[in-house]
């Protein structure tokens, strides 16, 4: 069982996304910019064509989800000290599919966990939570996906989620600080958040 530290994980995203600012700026700008714009079409779109306005909200949530695996493989180059670029924020497209149904899959279960009791769905929603991650980084199955997340987060629950409380705190604080705060709040939790997956990952086996 591989422990944490919420501290050190928290440090090590703020000196990287301080080191990195330079690149996080015009990242963040280009992706929440691209879908806040595709989402002001669609909403001006509803009166006049709702068949479009669906059609963008379509593409938006491609785009949505394609940018977010690449922020992901993103936060893990710069993790392994490797140099990022931009091109990285589509490099996992081919990933689409699996991610989409992964995330059905953790969204039926943890929906579950919600009905039945909202510690379990609370539980459940953070052991499987890295299935992504695992996606993208060991290339894993959907089913093998979310195995291996319940498995390196295993005692770990209650660490994740006081640390994923401090994130919300982090940002809520960027978005105060005249939302510019934000390009270090954001960059500073991705990078945490994939700091504390090396570390829980260290432990599988392949």
């Amino acid at each position: 069982m591989e422990k944490f530290s919420k501290k050190s994980a928290i440090k090590f995203g703020w000196e990287i996304a301080n080191r990195k600012i330079k690149f996080f700026i015009p990242l963040l700008i280009l992706v929440y910019g691209l879908l806040a714009l595709l989402n002001s079409f669609s909403d001006s779109l509803k009166k006049e064509s709702f068949l479009a306005s669906f059609i963008l909200n379509i593409i938006s949530s491609l785009i949505s989800i394609i940018f977010g695996l690449g922020l992901i493989k993103i936060s893990l180059k710069l993790c392994d000290g490797e140099e990022a670029k931009f091109s990285d924020l589509i490099s996992q497209y081919k990933l689409f599919f699996r991610y989409l149904f992964a995330s059905f899959l953790y969204g039926l279960i943890t929906f579950l966990g919600f009905i039945l009791l909202i510690v379990p769905g609370i539980i459940l929603s953070i052991r499987l939570g890295f299935f992504d991650y695992l996606i993208v980084d060991k290339n894993s199955r959907i089913i093998e996906s979310l195995k291996r997340s319940w498995e390196i987060t295993k005692g770990n629950a209650w660490n994740l989620f006081l640390l994923y409380l401090l994130f919300a705190i982090i940002n809520i604080s960027g978005a105060f600080a005249l939302i510019v705060g934000l390009f270090w709040s954001i960059p500073t939790t991705m990078l945490a958040e994939a700091f504390v997956y090396r570390k829980l990952s260290s432990q599988l086996k392949v």
